[in-house]
């Protein structure tokens, strides 16, 4: 099984959390760690690449105090970090007649899709009820017994 290398780490939470390059470089500067943009860009080189540069444990550990410093904001100024990833994704540029993936487009909103969708209360029930059952609407049919009662002894002779 193949081991995460630093530098996969640093390419997984970029993707995830869409930063550009100079946004980690922003990012970086929070914990007073400097690095050029060229620097980053090597850690994110394939590995046969000439330039491909190992990221080191003291870049990854400043990197992730950062990243919380930047999600959370600090004690006397404290952030959102739903409202810094939204900035985040609001920032990425479209480009002219490039097609939106389908796991990122919004949610239609009509209907029970509503409520399918939002996570800040439990889907309340929009389907019409069946009336309640009356025995008097009915008439029941008499039980037919499909199995006979069967007496088993299983080979042993009780005295009764």
């Amino acid at each position: 099984m193949a081991e995460l290398t630093n530098n996969d780490i640093l390419k997984k939470l970029r993707v995830a959390l869409m930063l550009r390059d100079d946004q980690i470089v922003e990012i970086l500067k929070l914990v007073d760690f400097r690095i050029s943009k060229s620097e980053l860009g090597a850690f994110f080189r394939a590995e046969d690449h000439e330039n491909y540069m190992e990221c080191g444990d003291q870049v990854l550990r400043n990197f992730l105090n950062a990243l919380v410093i930047h999600l959370r904001g600090t004690k006397e100024n404290p952030k959102n970090p739903n409202d810094v990833l939204a900035k985040h994704k609001a920032e990425i540029p479209v480009k002219e007649g490039a097609k939106e993936r389908e796991d990122f487009k919004a949610k239609p909103n009509t209907g029970r899709d509503e409520e399918k969708y939002r996570g800040d209360q439990k889907p309340t029930n929009t389907a019409k009820k069946k009336p309640a059952f009356n025995s008097k609407d009915k008439k029941q049919a008499p039980k037919v017994q499909v199995v006979e009662k069967v007496q088993y002894k299983n080979g042993k002779n009780k005295k009764s």
